[in-house]
């Protein structure tokens, strides 16, 4: 019971702890809808690749000292998804290869920035919020919560949009290219969007942990479903649900949120692996 009286509390009197659900949740499904897609493309490095980009981008603003660091972490990260998938598509250049370029060259960017040029005293913290997320919901200010809003929305419109060329692309890009589908186009897209819903989840889970909800909501349903639609839905359901418990149990256990909500969405994978070796021992 006291545990949730202080749940309650915390919902009823702080606005800042409903924003950060909320803005929680949505970048949790912008994730699981995505990470299918990412996964059964063998495109899932990209969100690891993107997330030190994002680091390196958030240590040129705050060595800057820009207010609102939206305005270099979003369009670095971006670029840097554009750029991933020309340098990726270069035979001289595999697609690991210039992912770990572009990534590790950004993180030891950033890292170094940080040192030469600290905003504040404590580096340490600060690349340590920055890299695992931060342990307060206070670092999410009401602005960031609507361009999260805003955000989302758009993602999960272009994903709802062009849900059956995505899928076609996803599964046989030559046929889709065969079939008058823009394969090049919609792996941009798709590249964009990503670079997009990593910039949204720095404030909560750091970089270094985003790509964790891209690839583990998708792997765990995948172990129990084979339509494409049944692992959709599935891993939108374990990445909201992990989202949210993890958010719960970081305010109950004054754990960091980022941590919390994959060791979440890790339970849930094991778990879902568990199921599956026992429905196949049965057979």
């Amino acid at each position: 019971m006291h545990n949730f009286a202080k749940l309650a509390e915390y919902f009823s009197n702080y606005p800042f702890v409903r924003y950060a659900f909320v803005v929680g949740l949505l970048i949790a499904l912008c994730a699981s809808l995505l990470g299918v897609t990412l996964v059964l493309k063998r495109f899932s490095f990209i969100g690891d690749g993107l997330s030190h980009v994002a680091f390196g981008a958030m240590a040129v603003a705050a060595v800057t000292g820009l207010t609102n660091k939206m305005v270099i972490v979003l369009p670095l990260t971006v670029l840097s998804a554009i750029l991933l998938l020309r340098t990726g598509q270069n035979t001289k250049i595999k697609g690991d290869a210039a992912v770990a370029m572009i990534s590790v060259g950004a993180l030891a960017v950033g890292y170094m920035l940080m040192h030469l040029f600290p905003s504040s005293s404590n580096v340490s913290g600060d690349v340590c919020s920055t890299l695992f997320g931060s342990t307060s919901f206070l670092t999410l200010r009401k602005s960031d919560v609507v361009l999260s809003i805003v955000m989302a929305a758009i993602v999960l419109l272009t994903f709802l949009l062009f849900y059956h060329k995505i899928f076609a692309v996803t599964f046989d890009e030559s046929f889709a290219q065969a079939s008058g589908i823009n394969a090049n186009g919609y792996n941009l897209l798709i590249a964009v969007i990503t670079s997009l819903i990593i910039v949204l989840a720095m404030n909560l889970v750091g970089s270094l942990l985003i790509s964790a909800l891209i690839i583990f909501p998708a792997l765990s349903a995948m172990r129990l479903f084979r339509s494409f639609r049944s692992v959709i839905v599935c891993s939108a359901v374990i990445s909201v649900v992990c989202a949210a418990s993890g958010i719960i149990l970081s305010i109950l256990f004054s754990t960091p949120v980022g941590a919390t909500i994959v060791v979440a969405d890790m339970a849930v994978f094991f778990l879902f692996n568990l199921i599956s070796f026992c429905r196949g021992g049965t057979k």
